[in-house]
């Protein structure tokens, strides 16, 4: 890979004596979506808030091993995790728009944080950000209600349009449609086939299916451990490991 926008060296992750996530060695090139699957408590999720070291915001959790955005470490001395966090943006498995804020705030939230009051530049950024999250043309009426009021599809990208107002270069996504149902699970899948034009995504899934549809490279999880990773239908149809073999085909997980 010659220029991977996000890069991992031997991560490990512990939540107090208990290791989560062993020397995981992970690159990501710019413009692809990166699933990383495997069964429950097999360390994918706690590798993801690695990324952008919300890990270590869970008291007595660290983190050893190096995070490389285009090619800085985010753990480095004086890097400042909130600068970061703008920069590897976070949308969760449960949708979660800020309950006291409308839709247009919600949007908004990020910029605000960063200095930026104008509102006409406020305007024009919501706009943006809720077109690129698919979602403009359902609440462009609605911008002045809660965020909450939304459907559970639409909060999710209202979350997804949240995260790119601040016009990341990578996108964190942890599980984001196992709490939709199928049609808005399809409009999420659409829509981050879209987002990649413009971010790097890297998605948990437990819906392998789902990594099979969209993703360009499969990073498969076990026991703390990153299996295998390459190319998704590489993955699907001729794993190297016979662990990624037997999890892909059923056999566990």
């Amino acid at each position: 890979m010659a220029n991977p926008i996000l890069e991992t060296k031997e991560v490990s992750a512990w939540f107090g004596k208990h290791q989560a996530v062993r020397g995981i060695s992970f690159s990501a090139e710019p413009n692809t979506i990166n699933a990383m699957i495997g069964p429950s408590g097999c360390g994918k999720s706690t590798f993801l808030r690695c990324l952008n070291r919300l890990h270590e915001e869970v008291e007595g959790a660290r983190v050893e091993g190096s995070v490389l955005l285009s090619k800085e470490d985010i753990y480095g001395q004086g890097v400042d995790p909130v600068a970061v966090r703008r920069r590897i943006g976070m949308v969760f498995q449960k949708p979660n728009p800020f309950p006291s804020m409308s839709v247009f705030d919600n949007v908004a939230a990020g910029l605000r944080l960063a200095g930026i009051h104008k509102r006409s530049v406020l305007a024009e950024v919501v706009e943006r950000s809720l077109v690129q999250a698919a979602l403009w043309e359902e609440v462009k009426d609605k911008l002045k209600q809660p965020g909450t009021s939304l459907s559970g599809g639409q909060q999710q990208r209202l979350c997804i349009a949240r995260a790119l107002a601040v016009n990341p270069p990578v996108l964190l996504m942890d599980e984001p449609t196992s709490a939709l149902d199928p049609i808005s699970t399809a409009k999420i899948e659409e829509l981050l086939v879209n987002l990649k034009n413009d971010v790097t995504i890297v998605i948990v899934t437990h819906n392998m299916q789902q990594a099979a549809r969209i993703s360009d490279q499969t990073c498969f999880f076990l026991t703390g451990e990153l299996v295998e990773a390459g190319e998704t239908s590489r993955i699907f149809t001729n794993p190297q490991d016979t662990r990624t073999e037997q999890y892909i085909t059923g056999r566990f997980g």
